[in-house]
């Protein structure tokens, strides 16, 4: 898809400083530029790129006055950073703006769905699914009987929903992911082996939760598995039965929170974290990455460390636990200092 210079100053609001029917048809970095891409200037850092650039238009601050002769045409905004990550918006809008029914795919007469559908081919839509309006369902997803799916919901190729999972308006669901799985749960018996407990319950997706690719969401025992308003979820994390995560927390990949779990609002999870189940994390909660959780947190705490503790203990407490060596060396040569001291006295 081609755009000329002038659409685009017309979508940023843009002042044009060059040939205005210019067209262009990708994004690049500014150092990669080629003919017929679009780039931007924001950092001071990168303007000597600026006249080396074969990309044929650039967006650049309006006070940018250029010192050499150039071969890009300008546009010019008020914040060049902003103006571009717009268009990155509007360009992602257009992109993903498929709609109808590919073949071969299955929905069930049962199905109700809104305006602008797009069910990509080998995609599966079982009994009494809801889907919104301007849902988009990619190639090879599967959709399991009894969900709905609410507005403006991206589900992305090969995604597996399972059956009763409720998705809010504006969520994004990438790749691989699987939403409503069984959660863990066995009985031991006395003979060493284990009888499964039935997972009945379901997943609720709150409005403006995005779900990185390859993640899992497991359903509840009884209950709900719960995802609070605008949470972002990374690329694969585990959150396990009959969990919470509160409104607008976000957790990085390869993390881990075990079942029952209740994560409040406003949270930062880094990656590789692990939370055992059963506990409560307050809200406004941070927990650095590759930290082990193993009780209750309370609101605004900063953590670190497997198990975590204080940050700021961590890192004074770091300090010594790297020249551990060193520190018990000098213990063992005051302790022969202080026995050559009390022999000699002896003596």
């Amino acid at each position: 898809m081609k755009f000329t210079a002038e659409q685009i100053a017309g979508i940023l609001e843009g002042e044009i400083v060059g040939d205005p029917n210019i067209e262009v048809s990708r994004l690049s970095k500014i150092e990669e530029g080629s003919e017929g891409s679009l780039t931007f200037l924001s950092n001071p850092k990168y303007i000597n790129y600026i006249y080396t650039t074969k990309a044929s238009v650039t967006i650049v601050n309006d006070t940018f006055v250029p010192e050499l002769p150039l071969t890009t045409t300008l546009i010019k905004v008020s914040d060049a950073y902003k103006a571009f990550s717009k268009l990155l918006e509007f360009y992602n809008q257009v992109k993903l703006n498929k709609s109808g029914i590919e073949q071969p795919s299955f929905m069930a007469e049962s199905t109700k769905f809104g305006d602008n559908l797009y069910l990509g081919s080998f995609s599966y839509v079982g009994d009494n699914v809801v889907l919104g309006n301007n849902v988009k369902i990619y190639p090879g997803c599967f959709i399991g009987d009894n969900s709905i799916i609410g507005n403006n919901v991206i589900i992305f190729a090969g995604a597996k929903i399972y059956s009763e999972t409720v998705i809010g308006n504006n969520c994004t669901i990438h790749s691989g992911t699987i939403i409503g799985a069984d959660g863990f749960g066995y009985a031991p018996n006395e003979d060493g082996t284990y009888n499964k407990i039935p997972q009945i319950g379901n997943v609720i997706i709150e409005d403006n939760v995005d779900v990185g690719a390859n993640s899992t969401i497991d359903r509840a025992t009884l209950g709900s598995t719960i995802i609070r308003k605008g949470v972002k979820i990374d690329n694969q994390i585990q959150i396990a039965h009959n969990v919470e995560i509160g409104q607008n927390t976000v957790i990085a990949a390869q993390s881990g929170i075990a079942g029952s779990t209740k994560v409040g609002e406003n949270c930062m999870i880094g990656g590789q974290v692990g939370i055992v189940g059963h506990l409560t994390i307050g809200n406004n909660v941070r927990i650095q990455a590759q930290s082990g959780v193993g009780r209750n947190i309370k609101d605004n705490e900063v953590l670190q460390g497997s198990p975590t503790f204080g940050y700021s203990d961590y890192s004074k407490s770091y300090v010594h636990f790297k020249n551990l060596p060193k520190l018990v060396k000098e213990i063992e040569d005051l302790k022969k200092q202080i026995l050559n001291q009390k022999n000699g006295n002896n003596g």
